[in-house]
């Protein structure tokens, strides 16, 4: 008999050891859904791209060197915000009152810790103070003011406001601002529908999962709006099995409370995350009267890219090193350029 529990000690352990196998790390990310015409201007459409895979290849350096999902999420989203091409950081949207507002937030799968930032100003990189949210307080998220006196005390660079300016933003704002003198809806379909946020989501070499988002809102907001992005399981969620950033009309993100609803269908109800995310995004958001996109991404490096409008900038890169980036509708398919890798968690 000694044989055989020697065989079954053996045994043990080696189920043990496949549990925690090194998982192929796997980085998911959005650059905003919304109206993306066709004849988007060539070289606009060109430094898009790049700047997708140039944050895809940040990002996913972080996770090959065995680093965390939050700093694969925190380095994609970096190259973003930084880049004038999309609505966070420089390069947000204005105000109606001509000023950039920035929200973001950043979640660890693992340990459902979790940091946001809404209503600043002044953060050059508003997903940085998510994250300093995340470590270095007790609290999950501030806002405006009380947020940028916790970035000066955590080392969070702040800038100028004048550094989020660029001239197109600025034209946005004073079309938008033409049409409400008027009294007129905005007619410009990219003025009225530009709800463009960033977002990225991971899988760690450790099977460990993290989301983000960082946004600088609607065109011609009032009043303070703060749209889902920042709000934990509105815009932004991680958990073990799931983690999910959303982009699109705020209000109805929230009110569907979407990326905690479709990482519930996966942890709870066992549903498969392209229909968890399809149902959400697809399904219940439009049959309210709101749109938008998601990326999703669960433990086992499925991925999910949902979206209702005319297209999605988006990107993944999985355990080829090789960045994939899409825009319109009939491109990419991350199912067949990312066969997930199966693997045992405990």
């Amino acid at each position: 008999m000694k044989p055989l529990r020697v065989f079954a000690a053996l045994t043990t352990l080696g189920i043990a050891a496949m549990s925690h196998a090194a998982t192929t790390p796997v980085l998911v990310i959005h650059g905003g859904s919304g109206v993306v015409r066709r004849d988007l201007n060539p070289a606009r459409e060109n430094e898009v791209r790049a700047a997708l895979a140039r944050a895809l290849q940040s990002g996913y350096a972080q996770l090959k060197a065995g680093k965390p999902a939050l700093d694969g999420v925190t380095a994609a989203l970096t190259v973003l915000e930084d880049d004038p091409n999309f609505n966070a950081g420089k390069g947000a949207v204005f105000t109606h009152d001509g000023r950039n507002e920035l929200d973001a937030a950043i979640m660890d799968g693992d340990t459902l810790r979790a940091g946001a930032i809404a209503g600043v100003h002044r953060v050059k990189n508003p997903i940085l103070l998510a994250r300093a949210v995340l470590e270095k307080s007790e609290h999950v998220m501030l806002v405006g003011d009380g947020a940028e006196a916790f970035a000066r005390e955590a080392g969070v660079t702040l800038v100028d406001p004048s550094y989020f300016r660029t001239e197109q933003r600025w034209q946005q704002l004073q079309r938008a601002l033409k049409e409400d003198r008027d009294g007129k809806p905005h007619s410009d379909v990219e003025t009225a529908k530009h709800f463009g946020t960033v977002g990225a989501v991971a899988l760690d070499a450790q099977g460990h999962l993290a989301a983000g988002t960082s946004t600088g809102g609607m065109t011609d907001k009032r009043w303070g709006r703060v749209g889902d992005s920042p709000i934990i399981g509105a815009g932004t969620y991680a958990n073990a099995d799931c983690a999910v950033s959303g982009t699109g009309w705020g209000e109805f993100y929230i009110r569907t409370v979407a990326a905690h609803a479709i990482c519930m269908r996966v942890s709870l109800m066992h549903v498969p995350l392209e229909r968890a995310a399809a149902e959400v995004i697809n399904q219940e958001i439009p049959a309210m009267g709101g749109n938008g996109g998601a990326i999703a991404l669960d433990a086992r490096g499925h991925i999910a890219m949902p979206f209702n409008t005319d297209g999605m900038y988006r990107g993944w890169i999985g355990g080829d090193g090789v960045a994939h980036v899409a825009i319109y509708d009939d491109e990419g398919n991350a199912a067949a350029d990312l066969a997930p890798v199966e693997h045992s968690r405990q």
